[in-house]
């Protein structure tokens, strides 16, 4: 078949593609230890399984409201509130299959031929591939090590131009775990106010942060009616195969973003849904004792990475990545990525798999165990030694 050209122009996620290339090597007999996907290792928290059990011999077995329901959307819009120190609605809310749907739907309903989307490089591959199916053109922002991953001000103000439709900002961050501190988030509302640009503020870690403060951009005055907040329940939660996630925006927005939801996936699963709510307003024990967890093998993965010789790694202060610098070992990121799974048997992601400011890094997600950090560690150690004989 002949495809449209559009198709072309979509990216994809490379954790998915090493995933399958390192399931590959296990199905020889290999044992690999898994650092590419973002995901919790650890189990969704019981009373959240038991309320989507319950919902399901209770009738949530139909279609729901394509922006969610109601319950759901207003626990969304009470949690919103209480954090963002914002008035949030239910209207405001609209539920999706997963986070993904947000920034699929925010870039489709914003950006156009001729328009320019400024985004976090590296970052997130679906804020590059969906700007670049839209045919408007993407504009990355260097996040670079000197300036712990954030945004160097000065840069962000010279690539904004009147043909700035969409800012797109995520803190804290994937790959990098940097945050975007207040006094930043300040200076991107300014312009975002001054030239009345729209911000899709990607805020899916919000909750796993260990050092400094999270700040939401929509907390500022005069942005929550400029701001787009992608969040969700994966992360958090630990809940990556429930597909639940959502966006607060400005209600005459949510009415376009839910017809997007309409036509494309009528609506997000109705007992998952269910799901939410107890999440949301359950017992967060369990998030604290995964925080704590990550925290740990944060200092673990950190410390022992900055042992290796020609490697060296900054301290994160969100998320469950360590995105260390290997420019010391002579390698482009690609390739060491595919050494270390070849010849150590340690699954991890090049940092351009990000953008191409990822170059010279790679990102190695921490949601494992301690004991299989600590072996991947010592694997990689040994493997890069060869290197440098």
């Amino acid at each position: 078949m002949k495809l449209a050209k559009c198709m072309s122009r979509l990216g994809t996620e490379t954790a998915f593609e090493v995933l399958a290339r390192a399931k590959a090597l296990e199905a020889q007999g290999r044992e690999i230890v898994h650092l590419e996907i973002g995901e919790p290792d650890f189990d969704t928290p019981k009373h959240i399984i038991e309320a989507a059990c319950k919902a399901l011999h209770s009738g949530y077995t139909h279609y729901t409201p394509s922006a969610g329901i109601p319950e759901l959307r207003q626990a969304i819009a009470e949690e919103m509130s209480r954090t963002r120190g914002i008035p949030v609605q239910a209207e405001n809310v609209v539920v999706t299959p997963g986070g993904k749907p947000i920034m699929f739907y925010t870039i489709l309903a914003l950006a156009e031929p001729g328009d320019e989307v400024i985004y976090p490089n590296p970052g997130f591959p679906i804020y590059e591939s969906m700007i670049n199916f839209t045919g408007a053109k993407p504009v990355p922002i260097p996040l670079r090590e000197e300036y712990n991953f954030a945004f160097d001000i000065d840069e962000f103000k010279k690539l904004v131009t009147r043909k700035t439709k969409l800012i797109i900002i995520n803190s804290p961050h994937n790959p990098t775990g940097g945050i975007l501190d207040k006094e930043t988030l300040e200076e991107i509302a300014k312009i975002a106010m001054e030239r009345d640009i729209a911000v899709l503020s990607d805020e899916i870690y919000d909750r796993i942060l260990y050092d400094g403060e999270f700040h939401s951009i929509a907390s500022i005055p005069g942005m929550q009616e400029r701001t787009i907040i992608l969040n969700g329940f994966s992360k958090t939660y630990a809940m990556t195969g429930w597909r639940l996630g959502y966006g607060v925006m400005p209600k005459d927005l949510a009415v376009h973003i839910t017809r997007l939801m309409t036509n494309s996936n009528s609506c997000t699963n109705a007992a998952t849904q269910v799901a939410g709510i107890a999440a949301l307003k359950g017992p967060q024990d369990d998030v604290d004792r995964m925080v704590a967890a990550f925290r740990e093998r944060r200092d673990v993965i950190v410390k022992g990475l900055n042992e290796i010789p020609g490697v060296s790694c900054v301290l994160p202060p969100g998320a469950f990545y360590a995105f260390p610098n290997i420019k010391g070992t002579g390698m482009k990121s690609k390739a060491l990525a595919d050494y270390l799974l070849d010849e150590a048997g340690v699954a991890c992601l090049s940092g351009t798999s990000f953008g191409a400011y990822g170059e010279g890094y790679l990102r190695l997600s921490y949601a494992n165990s301690v004991p299989n950090i600590k072996k991947a560690l010592e694997r990689m150690a040994e493997a890069i030694a060869k290197l440098r004989k």
